[in-house]
């Protein structure tokens, strides 16, 4: 006896919502389990310890320990604060898995100072690596820990570094230890575009270049 064509549609399209449903359920599984490894690299990419980051945003250090190593589940209430810590969109910590799209969407931030500031990597890390537009400014002076590496795009970029002065045209390039008190911006009335390379901890970056001219 030949099965009801209706039946056998309806059993094969159960198997393919079971199907769908396994794919569903594995993608959100990864999904889950990214959370904690990018939860550590955020924690350490900005230097701080568990009790620093419990007092940061009141999650106990064993919670934030099961986070980090996937034996806590991670959830709103949690994720929450630890975003707002990181100061990272809540959709960072939680990334779909990956489409096979290459293509990163860029989320430029503007300045009150009108500059325009593109970062180019997605979650912290050992290097931070961005692009901006820096808009003419009264030079300030600042100093922090850390490394900087500045590649001139277009326009003239003047940097100060200590009380040396230099001017760095477009293809030219200067690396600094941000230790040292330092500012750079427009050498002129136009803006300037660079990208520019930090590590937070004095990592270099690999290319090395020789000293920028003297302005």
């Amino acid at each position: 006896m030949d099965a009801d064509p209706a039946t056998t549609d309806a059993a094969a399209d159960a198997a393919a919502a079971a199907v769908a449903a396994d794919g569903a359920d594995d993608d959100v599984a990864e999904t889950i389990a990214a959370i904690g490894p990018r939860l550590r690299a955020l924690r350490l990419g900005r230097g701080l310890t568990l009790d620093a980051l419990g007092t940061a945003t009141g999650i106990s250090v064993s919670t934030l320990s099961r986070l980090e190593s996937g034996h806590r589940r991670p959830t709103l209430d949690l994720l929450i604060p630890l975003a707002r810590a990181h100061r990272v969109a809540l959709d960072h910590l939680i990334a779909a898995p990956a489409t096979g799209d290459p293509r990163v969407h860029l989320r430029p931030r503007r300045r009150d100072t009108g500059s325009v500031l593109v970062p180019l990597t997605q979650y912290p890390g050992r290097v931070q690596v961005f692009k901006q537009v820096l808009a003419p400014r009264e030079p300030r002076l600042v100093s922090h820990a850390g490394y900087e590496w500045l590649y001139v795009l277009a326009g003239d970029l003047r940097l100060l570094v200590g009380d040396r002065a230099f001017t760095l045209h477009p293809g030219e390039a200067a690396e600094f230890d941000t230790a040292e008190p330092h500012w750079f911006g427009p050498a002129g009335a136009d803006a300037v575009e660079i990208l520019h390379l930090y590590g937070p901890h004095g990592d270099q970056a690999v290319l090395r270049t020789g000293a920028a001219s003297g302005g």
